[in-house]
Protein backbone atom coordinates (compact mmCIF):
# COMPACT_ATOMS: atom_id res chain seq x y z
CA UNK A 1 0.00 0.00 0.00
CA UNK A 2 1.23 3.18 -0.90
CA UNK A 3 0.24 6.22 1.71
CA UNK A 4 -0.46 9.61 0.79
CA UNK A 5 -0.09 12.13 3.28
CA UNK A 6 -2.03 15.55 3.27
CA UNK A 7 -3.68 18.26 5.30
CA UNK A 8 -7.57 19.73 5.33
CA UNK A 9 -8.66 22.78 6.08
CA UNK A 10 -12.35 22.39 7.70
CA UNK A 11 -14.34 25.58 7.46
CA UNK A 12 -17.78 25.20 7.91
CA UNK A 13 -21.05 28.03 8.25
CA UNK A 14 -24.27 27.19 8.27
CA UNK A 15 -23.71 23.59 8.22
CA UNK A 16 -21.95 23.46 5.11
CA UNK A 17 -18.43 23.30 4.68
CA UNK A 18 -16.38 25.13 2.04
CA UNK A 19 -15.16 22.70 -0.96
CA UNK A 20 -12.83 23.72 -4.00
CA UNK A 21 -12.87 22.22 -7.35
CA UNK A 22 -9.43 22.09 -9.48
CA UNK A 23 -9.74 22.53 -13.07
CA UNK A 24 -10.00 19.59 -15.29
CA UNK A 25 -11.61 17.69 -12.03
CA UNK A 26 -15.55 16.71 -11.33
CA UNK A 27 -15.22 16.33 -7.82
CA UNK A 28 -15.20 18.34 -5.04
CA UNK A 29 -12.53 18.66 -2.19
CA UNK A 30 -11.87 19.91 1.15
CA UNK A 31 -9.09 22.54 0.74
CA UNK A 32 -5.66 21.68 1.39
CA UNK A 33 -3.19 19.22 0.39
CA UNK A 34 0.37 17.18 0.01
CA UNK A 35 3.21 17.70 2.79
CA UNK A 36 6.47 18.89 1.66
CA UNK A 37 9.38 17.29 2.99
CA UNK A 38 10.28 19.02 6.02
CA UNK A 39 7.04 20.39 6.84
CA UNK A 40 4.85 20.27 9.87
CA UNK A 41 0.78 19.71 9.64
CA UNK A 42 0.41 23.61 10.24
CA UNK A 43 2.94 24.84 7.89
CA UNK A 44 1.50 22.41 4.56
CA UNK A 45 -2.44 23.69 6.00
CA UNK A 46 -1.10 27.07 5.90
CA UNK A 47 0.58 27.12 2.62
CA UNK A 48 -2.08 25.09 0.78
CA UNK A 49 -4.74 27.23 1.63
CA UNK A 50 -3.21 30.79 0.72
CA UNK A 51 -2.11 28.99 -2.63
CA UNK A 52 -5.85 27.43 -3.09
CA UNK A 53 -8.02 30.64 -1.32
CA UNK A 54 -5.75 33.58 -1.30
CA UNK A 55 -6.62 33.84 2.76
CA UNK A 56 -4.17 33.27 5.72
CA UNK A 57 -5.03 30.87 8.32
CA UNK A 58 -4.41 32.33 11.79
CA UNK A 59 -2.57 29.40 13.43
CA UNK A 60 -2.44 30.47 16.73
CA UNK A 61 -6.81 29.03 16.86
CA UNK A 62 -6.01 26.17 14.52
CA UNK A 63 -7.83 22.97 16.45
CA UNK A 64 -6.90 19.43 15.53
CA UNK A 65 -10.41 17.65 14.04
CA UNK A 66 -9.29 14.12 13.38
CA UNK A 67 -7.25 11.90 10.67
CA UNK A 68 -9.10 9.98 7.96
CA UNK A 69 -7.95 7.61 5.64
CA UNK A 70 -9.20 5.86 2.44
CA UNK A 71 -8.32 4.38 -0.93
CA UNK A 72 -7.18 8.12 -3.20
CA UNK A 73 -9.53 9.59 -6.07
CA UNK A 74 -7.82 8.61 -9.64
CA UNK A 75 -5.35 6.28 -8.14
CA UNK A 76 -4.94 2.85 -8.65
CA UNK A 77 -6.49 0.44 -5.93
CA UNK A 78 -3.63 0.46 -2.96
CA UNK A 79 -3.05 3.77 -2.97
CA UNK A 80 -4.78 5.40 -0.05
CA UNK A 81 -4.64 8.81 1.49
CA UNK A 82 -4.38 9.78 5.19
CA UNK A 83 -6.15 13.23 5.55
CA UNK A 84 -5.04 15.07 9.16
CA UNK A 85 -7.93 17.65 9.41
CA UNK A 86 -8.22 21.18 11.42
CA UNK A 87 -10.11 23.81 11.99
CA UNK A 88 -8.75 27.74 11.44
CA UNK A 89 -9.82 31.13 11.96
CA UNK A 90 -8.81 33.06 8.63
CA UNK A 91 -7.89 36.38 7.32
CA UNK A 92 -9.03 37.51 3.74
CA UNK A 93 -11.51 36.85 1.51
CA UNK A 94 -11.65 33.20 0.54
CA UNK A 95 -11.16 34.02 -3.89
CA UNK A 96 -10.38 31.14 -5.56
CA UNK A 97 -6.39 30.74 -7.26
CA UNK A 98 -5.61 30.01 -10.91
CA UNK A 99 -5.90 26.48 -9.76
CA UNK A 100 -9.01 26.22 -8.49
CA UNK A 101 -11.91 26.31 -10.80
CA UNK A 102 -14.77 26.90 -8.06
CA UNK A 103 -15.40 27.31 -4.90
CA UNK A 104 -18.46 25.88 -3.27
CA UNK A 105 -19.93 25.94 -0.02
CA UNK A 106 -21.84 21.91 0.27
CA UNK A 107 -24.05 19.53 2.59
CA UNK A 108 -24.32 16.67 3.04
CA UNK A 109 -26.60 16.16 0.65
CA UNK A 110 -23.59 16.69 -2.06
CA UNK A 111 -21.86 13.84 -0.62
CA UNK A 112 -21.99 11.92 -3.87
CA UNK A 113 -19.51 14.63 -5.75
CA UNK A 114 -16.87 13.97 -3.65
CA UNK A 115 -13.46 11.84 -2.60
CA UNK A 116 -13.81 8.76 -0.75
CA UNK A 117 -11.74 10.02 2.30
CA UNK A 118 -14.08 13.31 2.26
CA UNK A 119 -16.62 10.75 2.64
CA UNK A 120 -15.56 9.56 5.60
CA UNK A 121 -14.88 13.26 7.19
CA UNK A 122 -18.59 14.06 5.87
CA UNK A 123 -19.90 11.14 7.68
CA UNK A 124 -18.08 12.00 10.94
CA UNK A 125 -19.22 15.76 10.29
CA UNK A 126 -22.56 14.46 9.62
CA UNK A 127 -22.98 12.41 13.46
CA UNK A 128 -21.28 15.29 15.28
CA UNK A 129 -23.80 17.69 13.96
CA UNK A 130 -22.20 20.10 12.20
CA UNK A 131 -22.60 19.33 8.45
CA UNK A 132 -26.39 19.45 7.54
CA UNK A 133 -28.23 18.33 4.32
Amino acid sequence: MRLIDKLAWIEIQNGKILSTRSKGRTKYYIPGGKREAGESDLETLFREVKEELTVDLLLDTAVYVGTFQAQADSHAPGVEVKMTCYTCRYNGTITPSSEIEEVVWLGYSDRESISPVDKLIFDWLKREGLLWD
